[in-house]
């Protein structure tokens, strides 16, 4: 049987590079990306336990989860270019500006 730890350990290092790539950066951009690694990162866990217990739950749960970053994706970028157009800047702490 084939040890899954070093997925899961890659899994909990891409994790955790997201979560500090979300908390430290300021540019709309870099933090869509760092969500994007998160959402990656737990579908690399999904598939390593699927692939373990012989199962394909997990990989289908990985299809709905890219389906769903996806989706994010597109609505995401789509308000960091109007922000952008409207602020010529993505930074978001500039976002509370908006505010009427």
């Amino acid at each position: 049987m084939n040890t899954i730890s070093p997925y899961i350990l890659l899994s909990a290092v891409l994790f955790t590079m997201g979560v500090i790539g979300f908390l430290t950066r300021r540019n709309a951009i870099m933090i869509f990306m760092s969500v994007e690694l998160m959402l990656n990162s737990a579908n690399l866990a999904f598939v390593a336990f699927a692939h373990q217990w012989g199962q394909l739950d997990g990989q289908m749960f990985v299809f709905f989860v890219m389906a769903v970053a996806a989706a994010e994706v597109a609505v995401g970028l789509a308000l960091i270019v109007t922000v952008f157009r409207t602020k010529q800047s993505a930074n978001v702490d500039e976002l509370n500006q908006l505010k009427g």
